[in-house]
């Protein structure tokens, strides 16, 4: 009810737009809109699945997930990991691909599915070989343990990304000129809002994973810490850090109303207008 109120007072303060917006309550009321109500649709997105919620949810996946030392526990905690992100990534993408409703839906649950199963038993691929082979040498425990972790969130991440929104790499998105007017439908410029996020993701989760490592390592050998059980809160608050500064950065890497020129769309695009650059929705 309240997110409708706000909507209900943005349309109603529409007329006045061309001046600067100087109420405190239209502000937020704006705010609140764009962090729970989908650009594309107009319907109002789950809670747990709006940016807001994105960092209290991943903060404990992604602490449980680094320290986990079985093969089975670290395939139950990332898959729980990446189906959390793989959802909160399908419901804030671009919304106009244009298919049978069924069958598009159907087709990017079995996806999803398809690609968090795939990227937790990846992720958890270097502890089986380890504790099959019983490779137990410090140089091993480092690289499965230390350095894998990283680059392999990141990849994972961008994956699951690039294979839950491929629908609009197959059907496309709407493109908008500069006063919102739908142009057309471009695969380009799907295929472009989707290489972007994958990439924000990949820089959000690579970074989280790698920079808590190397910080701990500093910790340790200056000895800012001299007790064993002070580590883990230190890590902790390490990890959580990090993830609150990156969590910005990703989302801001490139603007959710996203930029094309003309040069890069579909000839069927350019025969119908004159405009030089377009908009669409990159979704988060």
């Amino acid at each position: 009810n309240e997110i409708k109120r706000t909507r209900l007072l943005l349309q109603v303060n529409e007329k006045t737009l061309s001046e600067p917006i100087q109420n405190n309550q239209t502000k937020q009321a704006f705010v609140l809109s764009l962090s729970s109500v989908h650009p594309d649709t107009d319907k109002i997105i789950p809670v747990l699945f709006r940016p807001p919620a994105f960092m209290p949810i991943t903060l404990p996946l992604v602490i449980v997930s680094s320290v986990q030392r079985q093969a089975k526990h670290s395939f139950f905690w990332q898959f729980v990991f990446h189906t959390y992100t793989t959802a909160f990534t399908l419901i804030n993408g671009n919304g106009t691909p244009r298919a049978e409703e069924y069958s598009l839906k159907q087709k990017q649950i079995f996806l999803g599915l398809g690609a968090t199963s795939y990227s937790a038993c990846l992720g958890a691929l270097p502890l089986i070989f380890m504790n099959r082979y019983t490779l137990k040498s410090s140089l091993m425990q480092l690289v499965v343990r230390k350095l894998l972790p990283a680059p392999l969130f990141g990849l994972t991440s961008a994956f699951t990304v690039a294979m839950v929104r491929s629908p609009e790499f197959d059907n496309g998105i709407e493109v908008m000129d500069r006063n919102g007017k739908v142009e057309g439908v471009s695969k380009k410029a799907g295929e472009k809002a989707v290489m972007e996020t994958a990439l924000s993701r990949a820089v959000l989760f690579g970074t989280t994973f790698f920079l808590p490592e190397v910080l701990m390592y500093g910790v340790q050998r200056a000895r800012f810490v001299t007790k064993p059980r002070a580590l883990g809160p230190v890590r902790m608050f390490v990890v959580m850090s990090v993830l609150a500064g990156m969590l910005p950065v990703s989302f801001s890497m490139f603007p959710q109303c996203g930029q094309i020129k003309r040069a890069d769309l579909e000839p069927e695009i350019l025969s119908s207008t004159e405009e030089t650059e377009f908009f669409y929705n990159r979704g988060i």
